[in-house]
């Protein structure tokens, strides 16, 4: 049998030794191939090495676990030798969004960890890797339902936002207020915001989270974790050889990637 291989997500070194010795214990077949200090290093090392199992805290610097579940989602390779980890997520706050992960056959595991809980999380997760090895490659391995869930999840939530017409754009000490239906898309930067016009681009100071939560959904359509585009703008959508799907814009050049979250938009392609 191919030895089973694990990440483990945990900014409190402390926490991740004892996460990792406790693993060492109850699973010693598993072998802990990395740790990631914060949600980025672990979506990096998770796309990189491919594990079978991802131990992600909630709480990162970074991204959340919940954001790199999220991203791993989007961006995991359409590779039938490597399957999609399993994830388990740790905590110390027990709230909705674990018992909606419990609900999808995701485990979690509460700080500080107990020994018994970490031992039957153990056993599930062997079960389910038992049941995936016999899965046929054709048929679905939960993937898809877990995508659309964690974008729920992720999705912007508290009082409603007033919606935007304008997009108020600032270069030096000049703020130019950019008519939302000439945008053609929008792309999270770092901790900006890219607004693409036909001819320009503005840079703004704000989440891509909180943009959504200022423009009507019906306007834009989000194809991948990092892109919005208006869909009068989009001239086509083609997949390439590996399957991988992509729009061409009508009055730019980019071809921006569609993410498999987001494939249902193009049905029939």
């Amino acid at each position: 049998m191919t030895p089973r291989t694990a990440l483990i997500a945990e900014d409190e070194p402390l926490l991740a030794a004892h996460l990792r010795a406790e693993l060492a214990e109850v699973w010693p077949e598993l072998s802990v191939v990395a740790l990631a200090a914060n949600g980025v290093q672990a979506l990096d090392r998770a796309l990189d090495l491919r594990p079978d199992v991802c131990f992600l805290d909630i709480r990162m610097p970074g991204l959340t676990g919940l954001e790199v579940a999220h991203a791993l989602a989007e961006d995991w390779p359409d590779d039938p030798g490597a399957p999609f980890p399993l994830l388990v997520f740790v905590t110390a706050y027990e709230q909705h969004a674990v018992q909606a992960f419990e609900l999808q056959a995701v485990d979690y595991l509460l700080k500080p960890l107990v020994h018994a809980r970490l031992q039957s999380c153990c056993l599930r997760l062997q079960q389910q890797l038992a049941r995936r090895d016999n899965l046929h490659p054709s048929e679905p391995d939960g993937l898809h339902t877990l995508a659309r869930q964690l974008q729920s999840l992720l999705a912007p939530s508290g009082t409603t936002q007033p919606r935007l017409e304008f997009i108020p754009a600032q270069t030096g000490h000049t703020v130019e207020m950019v008519p939302l239906e000439e945008v053609v898309y929008f792309e999270a930067a770092d901790k900006y915001v890219r607004v693409l016009t036909a001819e320009r681009e503005h840079l703004i100071r704000m989440s891509l989270r909180e943009l959504i939560n200022q423009i009507d959904e019906r306007r834009f359509w989000q194809i991948h974790r990092r892109i919005l585009v208006q869909p009068r703008c989009i001239s086509r959508a083609v997949r390439d050889e590996q399957g991988k799907l992509s729009v061409v814009l009508r009055q730019r050049s980019e071809i921006l990637p569609v993410s498999r979250v987001y494939a249902h938009l193009f049905k029939g392609i």
